[in-house]
């Protein structure tokens, strides 16, 4: 492939399917931008074909499959064009039209990787996509009118890890790789933090999105919690399911917040002087962060008019004001412990 096309696979298509994410991949230090951009557009391309609503749920799956034994190194070019013909068909965003239309040159640069890059990859797109598996075996046909909830706690956090959390394994391997001595911990203790980290992002959007996922017939609140709390799925549709099911939200924002002190601590074991890596993990848990503060203060957060996101605006807020204090653990564990202060005084009202 053309040093021209790897450029836009992994810049202009890159930044128009990544949104926010895009942001962290600029400030990452050069080796690690192509296998991490690469792992991000592949999990991306997989994603749409798992949810694209229109196609039955069983030829989603055989489409998931083929795509992760072509990441695999079992090229179908015939099994691309029917991706492209397929799926691309479905999409109203034109850049994840095109992502899917360019899932052959996306191989391509997989193949140019290096091995351990290149094998680092397939790990990951592998896992990801066993949780979009888990995801279209588990839920009823977004069509059928059915939700099905979660049977216990231990599947929502195995769910997180093959989602999300194996991406912060994936991104501590990858600094490993290109950026030996970084961290300051020992391997073990950083892959286990890393884990956590994205298991944290994972659980935040979990609790933002459970209104839309609920309408999909997708419930990742566990039946025994909502059992504990006197409620089943069905009852999360109802106007005042927001104020009922608050505790149970403010449990699992508990759960989250533990992961979050992890990522803290992972942002803090890279040296001062990595600013740029930093950076690239300091904002995805400030984000995390702001987003579970809107949450909890969101008396109506089962209403899917009224989803607890942040504004772009406060991205760049939170963007501007990282920059200056990057460099000072002091300052930054200040910040952090503020914040999660603030989240966890409103937990508090639980109790109340």
């Amino acid at each position: 492939m053309r040093n021209s096309a790897r450029a836009v696979l992994l810049g202009p298509l890159l930044k128009g399917v990544s949104r926010s994410f895009y942001l962290t991949l600029r400030v990452l230090p050069v080796g690690m931008r192509d296998p991490i951009g690469l792992a991000y557009l592949l999990a991306r391309a997989a994603d749409t074909i798992a949810d694209t609503s229109l196609i039955p749920p069983g030829q989603r799956l055989e489409m998931l499959f083929s795509l992760r034994s072509q990441v695999n190194g079992s090229l179908d070019e015939g099994a691309l064009a029917r991706i492209a013909g397929e799926v691309a068909s479905q999409q109203k965003q034109s850049d994840e039209k095109v992502l899917l239309e360019s899932l052959g040159a996306a191989l391509t640069v997989l193949t140019q990787l290096s091995e351990t890059d290149r094998e680092a990859v397939r790990d990951i797109v592998t896992t990801i996509t066993k949780g979009m598996e888990f995801d279209l075996r588990t839920f009823p046909d977004e069509q059928s009118g059915q939700i099905v909830a979660l049977q216990r706690f231990e599947e929502l956090d195995h769910y997180t890890y093959m989602v999300a959390g194996c991406v912060g394994e994936f991104w501590t391997k990858m600094t490993y790789a290109h950026m030996p001595r970084t961290f300051k911990d020992s391997p073990d203790t950083m892959l286990e933090r890393g884990i956590r980290f994205g298991k944290a992002l994972q659980m935040t959007n979990v609790l933002r999105d459970c209104s839309k996922d609920l309408r999909i017939g997708r419930c990742y609140l566990p039946a025994p919690m909502l059992d504990r709390f006197g409620l089943t799925p069905q009852d999360l549709l109802f106007p005042d399911a927001s104020l009922l099911a608050r505790p149970l939200m403010f449990e699992l924002v508990g759960k989250t917040l533990d992961h979050f002190r992890e990522a803290v601590e992972y942002a803090l074991a890279i040296p001062e002087y990595s600013i740029r890596l930093r950076l690239a993990c300091l904002w995805p848990v400030l984000i995390g962060l702001e987003t579970l503060l809107v949450l909890v203060h969101n008396d109506e957060w089962l209403d899917p008019a009224k989803v607890s996101k942040i504004q772009r605006s406060d991205v760049y807020r939170l963007i501007a004001y990282s920059v200056p204090l990057v460099a000072s653990n002091r300052l930054l564990r200040i910040w952090l412990e503020r914040l999660m202060g603030r989240i966890e005084a409103r937990l508090r009202l639980t109790n109340a």
